[in-house]
């Protein structure tokens, strides 16, 4: 069995990490409405901090992954139970990636300090391994309801 299979990203992803009508056009507007929702659902104790760390992070490199998908990040002691939010939008948001066009799903990760080497890691790899593949970036950008999301979120390749 492989790592991406072993881990079960349904574990840190519910409904109420996820919006499907992100409202923000720019990065920092958008990483503050995820950020909303991490603290709205006890993730994230220290607002303020969480969304410096992210902020840092996206100065070390650039987590617009092309095909419309950003994947920010940031390891944080203001994280409680790392997880990750996700945003849809139905416009274009500002940010820089990889193929230099606009995104319109982010998916950020919060990372508690302690878990920065082991459940990132798994985070990371299951979405990475997902993003490959052309088949999830199509069906990503169709999504119409949080259950669908989770559903697609939690496929695994073979």
């Amino acid at each position: 069995m492989t790592v991406e299979a072993a881990f079960d990203i349904k574990k840190v992803i519910t409904p109420e990490l996820i919006t499907l009508n992100l409202k923000g056009t720019k990065k920092e507007e958008v990483l503050m409405e995820l950020t909303d929702l991490l603290v709205n659902d006890g993730d994230v104790i220290d607002k303020d901090t969480f969304f410096k760390d992210v902020l840092y992070r996206e100065t070390e490199g650039i987590t617009g992954i092309g095909q419309g998908v950003a994947i920010p990040h940031g390891k944080s002691s203001a994280v409680k139970n790392t997880t990750l939010a996700v945003g849809i939008s139905d416009h274009p948001i500002e940010w820089e990636t990889l193929d230099e066009n606009p995104v319109d799903v982010v998916i950020l990760f919060a990372v508690r300090d302690q878990d920065a080497n082991t459940l990132h890691i798994k985070l990371l790899q299951n979405v990475a391994v997902l993003l490959a593949d052309d088949d999830f970036i199509n069906s990503l950008h169709h999504i119409k309801t949080k259950e669908e999301l989770i559903k697609l979120l939690g496929k695994t390749r073979d």
